[in-house]
């Protein structure tokens, strides 16, 4: 064995899972890999750019993949040190403790996950604290148990979110300051000096100009390189597949093409984190003859139960002019687990990034503004309130991605609806009550015909864990079943993915199953 080749263990992927097992495996003094098949996003004056980033959509994959009726979408994936997080809108909130458990909904059941929120609390609690979340104890009513406070303070509300924020408490309602990550120390609504996060305009959605977004690349990557000369990245390394021992119950190497050049690593311990949608594509590569359907398919699963919420972004156009700039402070969940007329779940409202009328221009029109001769686009941004109702989808094992021939194929069947629709309908009830405009309407988070099936901000799924190898692709360590030193370590372990942003989920399992890992290393 080429020993310049082998390290201790070997993470693909930088993203939230990569990054922050990378950062912990960093501190152990092994040898560690980080193979990133993207760059670094370049800081630039796009960073900025309505139109670079939501109409060109300058920094996404220029990937084709298909649907099952043949149409062909872009995804929404970004390949960059940090992965999609270099994009996010950094809200980090625990799933709810009832999300651990089997939750009933009108279209069928969300599944119980075989480890429950006790387990994962104390890496919640760390994740917090890696990725500067900052946020408020007690003001959310669903928030499930937890023992210390958020070790930085909530970010504060402009003038318009707070008037929303104390209308909504008026009518009986719980709003809450959302957790975000982010590194900003301010006084009196102002970022300090010092501070790298400058409360702009373009934060959700956008890369962050300044590095004050709390992403994976900045949290987590670019620390530990600085830190720990025993962690290596690599960038511009796409990993085509991983090949195993004869047996199929090791992984001995890993192919990749870097620069246009094939090579070949290894590692005690392989950590696959490149996605839920492309570790299942990395899986199905990997096939052998003691994987003929694909490495770690015995069960059949790899690819399968695709979740990504019901995710709308809404425009409220309130009466009131909305100067905010920084506008994600404000949450609601008091339609998470239902309503008095409805007995199922509905989700989570937060505020979205402010809009501007670039981005209303180039995401389409209502139909109702499309008789207008001169339309509002700008007019109408500086009236609307921006949302973001989230609604969970439930897994299926029809909802997969997997390759047609050399085509990638998504399936997907939306579950769950009818509690999107009503989640909706209670926003729009709300905003009534509140003098703002009862007309709502979607502004689509991508363009065109791609989001139905092109949205995949929250992917999760297609690699679940459990206790049964007949019924899931990962043991309860996130390792798969049947091969000893292969971990996985994105959002593909969720059994369910309740109606929640999943990062912090899954940073907070990074941690946990890089403690795992960093034990078998002996660090």
């Amino acid at each position: 064995m080429d020993q310049s080749r082998h390290y201790d263990a070997v993470v693909i992927g930088s993203g939230p899972g990569g990054g922050t097992m990378a950062w912990r495996l960093a501190q152990t003094g092994k040898r560690v890999l980080l193979l990133e098949r993207g760059g670094y996003l370049p800081r630039e004056r796009e960073n900025w750019d309505s139109q670079a980033v939501f109409v060109d959509a300058r920094y996404q994959a220029p990937e084709t993949w298909y649907g099952a009726d043949g149409s062909r979408f872009h995804p929404g994936l970004h390949y960059y040190v940090g992965g999609n997080s270099k994009v996010y809108g950094a809200v980090l909130l625990r799933l709810r403790e009832r999300d651990f458990h089997a939750v009933r909904h009108v279209d069928g059941v969300s599944p119980e996950w075989p480890l429950k929120y006790d387990v994962f609390e104390p890496y919640y609690q760390a994740a917090e604290e890696l990725f500067h979340v900052h946020g408020l104890r007690g003001e959310d009513p669903t928030e499930p148990p937890a023992p210390k406070p958020y070790a930085y303070p909530p970010v504060s509300h402009e003038p318009r979110i707070q008037e929303l924020f104390d209308g909504l408490r008026r009518e009986g309602h719980r709003p809450f300051h959302l957790p975000v990550g982010v590194l900003l120390d301010e006084r009196d609504g102002k970022p300090l000096p010092h501070s790298a996060c400058i409360r702009c305009d373009a934060f959700d959605g956008y890369p962050c100009l300044t590095n004050g977004k709390a992403d994976a690349q900045v949290i987590c990557v670019d620390p530990a390189l600085a830190a720990h000369d025993n962690l290596t990245l690599w960038t511009g390394a796409y990993v085509e597949r991983l090949v195993t021992d004869p047996a199929g119950r090791s992984v001995t190497g890993v192919e990749l093409v870097r620069d246009g050049v094939r090579q070949t690593v290894s590692g005690d311990i392989v950590v696959v984190a490149c996605g839920a949608l492309s570790s299942a594509l990395l899986l199905l590569r990997s096939g052998s003859d003691a994987h003929p359907d694909g490495l770690a398919n015995r069960s059949g699963l790899v690819g399968r139960n695709y979740m990504r919420h019901n995710n709308s972004t809404v425009l409220a156009i309130s009466k009131t002019p909305n100067p905010t700039r920084f506008q994600k402070t404000l949450g609601l969940n008091d339609f998470y687990f239902g309503s008095d007329d409805w007995e199922y779940p509905l989700g989570h409202i937060q505020m979205v990034g402010k809009s501007d009328g670039t981005q209303i221009h180039g995401e389409g029109l209502p139909g109702f503004l499309q008789w207008f001769p001169e339309k509002p686009f700008d007019w109408i941004a500086r009236h609307s309130l921006d949302f973001w109702l989230t609604s969970e989808d439930l897994p299926r094992p029809e909802n997969r991605i997997f390759y047609d021939g050399d085509r990638v194929r998504l399936d997907l069947t939306q579950t769950n609806e009818e509690a999107h629709r009503r989640l909706r309908g209670k926003l729009r009830d709300l905003c009534d009550r509140l003098d703002v405009h009862p007309h709502l309407f979607d502004r689509s988070l991508y363009l065109g015909k791609d989001v139905p099936i092109g949205g995949t901000a929250h992917q999760a799924g297609t690699l679940r864990f459990g206790e049964d190898p007949a019924g899931s692709v990962l043991d309860l360590d996130c390792r798969a079943h049947g091969v000893d030193n292969l971990y996985v370590t994105d959002a593909s372990f969720f059994p369910s993915i309740g109606a929640v942003n999943p990062t912090l989920t899954i940073i907070a399992n990074a941690l946990r199953v890089g403690d795992i890992v960093a034990g078998r290393l002996g660090g």
